[in-house]
């Protein structure tokens, strides 16, 4: 079937400015003879500076791709689905750009299903898929790997995330429920609630592996071919992909997430609702089935999504990483000219230290006036670089100093 929503809603209206990831699919033919595996390259067009991302345009498509490699599955065309990244990026989750836009308790939980639709389509495959985790996943990144059949990750990925509680949400595309029953409620715990809470702490790839989130490591250089060789093992029946037993033990289950609680009251007083919805959705994960929690999971996403928490914590998320780097109102670039001297009133300390970055940056004149020759001289002194053989800008081009007298 293919992945819509199931209202009437126009997402692209909510997501005007979403940058599409493009899912391109090649087939790659297995070594050992093991047939086929149609390949999925997620691809925004950019390079790893603006990661790929999840918006409704992007589930959508993504969803008609999975529908046209499950009826080449059907007729015995692939053997195998396998999915990546571009160089450096897997995926880092949801396009949150357009929450602000979302107005209704609705419209946030059809956003939710589609996620949930989308990705229990390549669960359902009649084939194994495999995610091969090129890159930083965060968020929906993890969640897709997570509802593939294997896992491979490289040793170079610098960050694995679950960051939703840090954000104010809670991972509402599969992760509440497929990471418990992987690895456990008490490592689950620790990649949902507690980094996120600990200053959103990522784990690195080997971390990611030894905590049983992926099957297989490899390194970098040739992490994709020896993604697809392990892969065909696997087909042939050569590799047994083993995992260490889930303890249900509800005593035990419920003991970590009353830990866990106490550790959320520590650090938000009780007043961030997020990790508390996690708890309740980790809790449900020991005994539900997978649509029972993944309803769970969009009950909560609308919830929190409609929150006064989401929506303020995406605003000073906005403030502190991308308009940091450019902030609103800043001026285009082309209209700045160049720099071709610098005048500084004033010679003190503060002065003095403008004076040497100047130089050091700018590498153009400088003119520094005071009250008399002697002030002019000491922040003269203070400025000048002193050695040449540290810094290749040390020495670079100033006016001799001149005393202006009021």
């Amino acid at each position: 079937m293919t992945a819509t929503p199931d209202t009437a809603q126009d997402f692209t209206a909510l997501f005007p400015d979403e940058v599409v990831t493009q899912t391109l699919v090649q087939d790659v033919a297995l070594p050992q003879g093991q047939g086929t595996m149609a390949l999925i390259t997620l691809d925004n067009g950019f390079d790893h500076t603006k990661p790929n991302t999840f918006g409704p345009q992007t589930l959508t498509a993504l969803g008609e791709v999975v529908d046209g490699l499950r009826q080449r599955a059907e007729a015995g065309e692939i053997t195998a689905v396998g999915i990546t990244g571009k160089p450096f990026i897997f995926a880092v989750g949801a396009d949150l750009k357009g929450v602000g836009a979302v107005r209704s308790h609705e419209q946030a939980k059809a956003i939710s299903h589609l996620g949930h639709q989308v990705f229990s389509s390549i669960s359902d495959l009649p084939v194994p898929s495999f995610a091969f985790v090129n890159g930083a996943a965060m968020g929906g990144g993890v969640e897709i790997g997570l509802a593939c059949t294997y896992r491979t990750i490289s040793s170079s990925v610098p960050a694995i995330a679950l960051p939703e509680c840090f954000l104010g949400l809670v991972p509402g595309w599969g992760g509440c429920w497929l990471l418990p029953n992987l690895v456990g409620v008490q490592k689950a715990v620790k990649v949902i609630i507690e980094n996120p809470l600990a200053q959103n702490t990522m784990l690195k790839g080997p971390q990611a592996f030894e905590l049983g989130m992926y099957d297989a490591m490899f390194d970098g250089a040739d992490f994709l071919v020896e993604s697809i060789r392990w892969a065909a093992s696997v087909l042939a029946g050569e590799t047994t992909v083993e995992r260490t037993p889930v303890d249900r033990d509800e005593q035990s289950w419920d003991g970590v997430l009353a830990m866990a609680k106490k550790g959320v009251d520590m650090r938000t007083g009780g007043y961030a609702p997020a990790p508390y919805r996690a708890i309740e959705l980790l809790r449900a994960a020991r005994t539900v089935s997978r649509d029972e929690g993944f309803a769970a999971e969009d009950d909560a996403l609308a919830d929190l999504m409609m929150g006064d928490e989401l929506r303020a914590g995406l605003y000073a998320f906005d403030l502190v990483q991308r308009r940091a780097k450019r902030p609103a109102g800043e001026p285009d670039k082309a209209l700045a000219r160049p720099v071709t001297k610098v005048g500084i009133v004033g010679a003190g300390l503060m002065a003095s230290q403008l004076a040497l970055l100047f130089l050091r940056r700018l590498e153009c004149p400088v003119v520094m006036t005071d009250l008399d020759q002697g002030r002019v001289d000491k922040g003269w002194a203070t400025s000048t670089p002193r050695s040449t053989s540290s810094s290749p800008r040390a020495g670079c081009a100033r006016t001799r100093p001149t005393a202006t007298r009021r």
